[in-house]
């Protein structure tokens, strides 16, 4: 096979990087766990989702630095296999893929939830079960997933500004709803929080940043990514904090006191809040929608098109079986990886069960940056001659304190879910050093080191320049308004 047979297409913009990544991000975790975390903390949850935002900012600075450096397929496995060693490499792409892999499951199944909910609310039960429809779900994205990145780019696009848009509405409808007094008065079920329990539900609404970094796995198929993927990660983690700053407002803002406490287990909590505030009919309909065809559909689009490019990359380089490395002739796509974790996404649905998908996520997500946090740091050590078009300040301290708080946050995990994920980590090492004693010399393609990238031309440059500073501005404006409404209830008494 010659080497152009195994280049991935370079289509995706600024735009796109953007989208895919937060469209990884935004969804199963912002609609379920991350919502269940208000029946925890009340209107305190903003205090926790802003230091979910903080310990994101860091390592999202670092994956700039390396995504603009080394802009191929695979993120933390190249970066770490360089930085750290192969085997190091090999964990942290095979816990990405498990992790995308459970975010695809739990997507579905959330999609199941809210999708029924529509037909709920129009006094229709519909006769099929959540697993037979998060199922079939999963089968349609792996079909348009398949058919080219094209595809995917504009699914993603249009599924994020539908989201958006049906969110501004849906924020809208809900402000006559508001009771401004939640956010005053301390809610009884506040007295059983304890550090434990804060740091546990840290972790799980970090859960909803967890993913910020997905351009990195498309860094082949980014044009420009020394200057993409770095404006993409520098918006990435502010505009994940807005839209979970946001909904949780609401969700505060919407429940009755003394219901509240309830969210902490409703599978579909926002459906489940505004059923408690008895707020039917069009804005739980739209609700419903926005989620599903938006936040669920956005995610479950990236999940299904990112892991697949690091099996692919790793396949690619002799430490996956080689079948796995086959692209589309058509569509240009790694369609051997995308329909084998897509079925196995299928096969994690049966559990049913999103609290363990998201323990199992959460672990994998974790263990991943803590290696790709460490990878920054050995590719400054190994590689000095790197060319690194954006630096990340601070290294010597921010990489030691970023993996000490991700390693802290491992600790207060579902135990069956850390379990799993361990032995997850051994059977890829265990494929790892069979497919390399198998394939004895290793492929390396391309050469990673230095590699020149296609410069934009000057009109090119002044259109990507303003579309990052609108971007940018909007963005800034979001994340302070994020903030002053969780200030302005106690302005208002």
């Amino acid at each position: 096979m010659d080497n152009k047979s195994l280049n991935l297409k370079r289509t995706f913009g600024m735009r796109e990087a953007i989208t895919i990544t937060v469209g990884t991000v935004i969804g199963v975790g912002l609609f379920t766990t991350g919502g269940n975390v208000v029946g925890i903390l009340g209107s305190s949850v903003i205090l926790a989702t802003f230091i979910a935002m903080l310990i994101s900012i860091y390592p999202a600075l670092l994956y700039a630095e390396m995504g603009s450096a080394l802009p191929y397929a695979g993120g933390t496995y190249q970066y770490a296999s360089l930085g750290l060693g192969k085997p190091f490499g090999v964990l942290a792409g095979w816990n990405f893929i498990i992790s995308l892999i459970a975010v695809t499951s739990g997507e579905s199944l959330a999609f199941s939830f809210y999708f029924k909910t529509i037909f709920r609310a129009l006094g229709y039960e519909l006769p099929i079960s959540d697993v037979a429809l998060a199922c079939l779900v999963i089968f349609i994205f792996i079909i348009t997933n398949t058919m080219g990145v094209e595809m995917t780019g504009r699914l993603q696009n249009g599924f994020m500004f539908f989201f958006w848009g049906v969110a501004l509405i849906w924020f809208l409808l809900m402000i006559p709803n508001a009771n401004m007094p939640n956010f005053l008065i301390m809610p009884e079920f506040l007295k059983d929080v304890n550090l434990s329990s804060f740091i546990s539900s840290v972790a799980m609404i970090w859960w909803c940043f967890a993913g910020f970094e997905t351009c990195c796995a498309l860094g082949e198929e980014i044009k420009y990514p020394h200057i993409n993927i770095p404006r993409a990660l520098f918006l990435a983690p502010f505009i994940v904090f807005i839209v979970n700053a946001f909904f949780q407002w609401f969700l505060v803002a919407i429940v009755p006191l003394e219901k509240m406490s309830a969210i902490a287990e409703a599978s579909a909590p926002y459906a489940e809040a505004m059923t408690s505030a008895g707020i039917l009919g069009l804005p739980l309909i739209l609700l419903a929608m926005g989620i599903a065809f938006g936040g669920d559909f956005s995610t479950l689009n990236a999940s299904i098109a990112v892991p697949p490019r690091y099996l692919f990359t790793m396949a690619r380089d002799g430490s996956m079986p080689k079948v796995f490395s086959k692209i589309h002739p058509k569509y240009q796509t790694p369609y051997i990886s995308i329909i084998s974790l897509g079925f196995l996404s299928i096969f994690l649905v049966a559990s049913n069960s999103l609290i363990y998908i998201a323990s199992l996520s959460l672990f994998a997500d974790l263990f991943y940056y803590v290696i790709g946090i460490a990878a920054a740091f050995g590719l400054r050590k190994n590689y000095p001659e790197l060319k690194r078009h954006y630096k990340a300040p601070g290294v010597k301290i921010g990489v030691p304190v970023s993996m000490a708080i991700y390693c802290l946050m491992i600790f207060y995990l579902d135990s069956s879910a850390v379990i799993t994920g361990i032995v997850w980590s051994l059977l890829g090492l265990l494929i790892y050093y069979y497919c390399k004693k198998k394939y004895k010399s290793e492929i390396h393609h391309p050469d990673y080191i230095n590699v020149s990238v296609e410069e934009p031309s000057p009109e090119e440059v002044i259109k990507m320049d303003k579309e990052y500073k609108i971007w940018k501005n909007i963005v800034a404006i979001l994340s302070i308004a994020a903030i002053l409404i969780y200030i302005l209830p106690m302005l208002l008494k």
